[in-house]
């Protein structure tokens, strides 16, 4: 599927995901959220939080708002643990 009728992923946060290498919504699935924010990150140092939860909840195909506490914590952790690399 198209990465633009995912949940979350808009015209530009498309194009950044091609310019990856991930072009449709079974790549990003198959790689996770994890590995495609790496991916973006190391392209763009200045990915933001935002980002990161858009990917989960393209993901899980819902809103990103709609990530429960749980889901909203472990994306933190992760996040965080990058700028102390």
């Amino acid at each position: 599927m198209e990465l633009t009728r995912l949940p979350n992923i808009g015209p530009e946060l498309s194009r950044l995901l091609n310019q990856v290498e991930i072009r449709d919504s079974e790549e990003l699935k198959g790689l996770g959220t994890e590995m495609a924010f790496l991916r973006l990150k190391a392209r763009d140092p200045d990915s933001c939080f935002h980002k990161l939860t858009a990917l989960e909840g393209a993901v899980q195909g819902v809103r990103k708002t709609q990530l429960t506490p749980e889901c909203r914590a472990e994306l933190r952790a992760f996040f965080d643990g990058l700028s102390k690399k």
